[in-house]
């Protein structure tokens, strides 16, 4: 009989984790440490992704924090190197950093575009270099990316932004189909909108948090940590038959077709 509590356990296994200082990178750190693993914490906030790093060594894991710009190549081929001095072997790659420029299309500018796009999508994909070469030469490993939401469903001012995030879609599969054959695994979560230190500034003001919270069938923003579990699953043996997906961690934001309402008179 499969011992399912083992599929889960990441005792002795390595993970690096881009985007560690805060938000949902720094949850799947904690996560993937609870589990077992050693973390590599890196950001391009090597002060918060080390406290990242101590938060987990204080709670007996073993971490260490790197620095490493998520959108240069150069910084992302160095943490992988860095990493293969360290270890071995490298199981779990996982990148979270994004960027978004809230303009309408008509406002972007080149700088805008440059931004976003150098973060968003070639960062992914040197991420995807950098960290699919170890585990190709491995013949095993899991890598995973953050889309949202907003890869399938848009609003004014986020055009740009959205379609970075369904090329992340887009990237995974095509990088599963490719690798599949050394054992490696690719895929992407998919948040819709989870209470971190950047949307703090959106929970203080009531009318967007219910805007977005009744956007979601329980009508409530999720925790970074509830994110974190899916990169965990995604990261795990338990996972062991999934690649090239997304999986879409949001609440049931796309299954319904806006706000959910007249829910009352429909039990009545």
């Amino acid at each position: 009989m499969t011992d399912y509590r083992k599929l889960f356990d990441l005792t002795g296994k390595t993970a690096v984790v881009l985007g560690a200082a805060s938000g949902i990178g720094k949850s799947s750190a904690e996560a993937l440490a609870g589990l077992g693993a050693r973390i590599v914490c890196a950001d391009r906030a090597l002060d918060a992704a080390e406290a990242t790093a101590a938060g987990i060594r204080d709670k007996g894991g073993w971490a260490e924090a790197a620095g490493c710009d998520a959108a240069s190549a150069a910084d992302v081929n160095a943490l992988a190197k860095t990493v293969m001095q360290k270890f071995p072997r490298l199981d779990i790659a996982v990148t979270t950093p994004g960027l978004n420029i809230r303009k309408t299309i008509l406002d972007y500018t080149e700088e805008d575009l440059d931004r976003v796009l150098n973060l968003n999508v070639k960062g992914t994909v040197w991420f995807f270099q950098a960290f699919g070469r170890i585990m190709v030469a491995q013949k095993g490993g899991s890598i995973i990316a953050c889309s949202s939401v907003r890869a399938v469903t848009i609003e004014p001012g986020l055009g740009v932004y959205g379609s970075t995030k369904a090329a992340i879609g887009l990237l995974v599969k095509g990088f599963a189909s490719e690798v599949g054959h050394a054992g490696v695994r690719v895929n992407a979560i998919a948040p819709s909108i989870a209470e971190t230190a950047l949307t703090g500034p959106f929970k203080q003001r009531p009318d967007i948090y219910n805007l977005y919270a009744g956007h979601t069938v329980f009508n409530r923003w999720s925790s970074a940590d509830e994110v974190a579990t899916a990169v965990a699953y995604l990261a795990s043996d338990a996972a062991s038959y999934v690649s090239g997906s997304t999986l879409f961690v949001d609440g049931g934001w796309t299954a319904v077709d806006g706000p959910p309402t007249g829910l009352t008179q429909l039990h009545k």
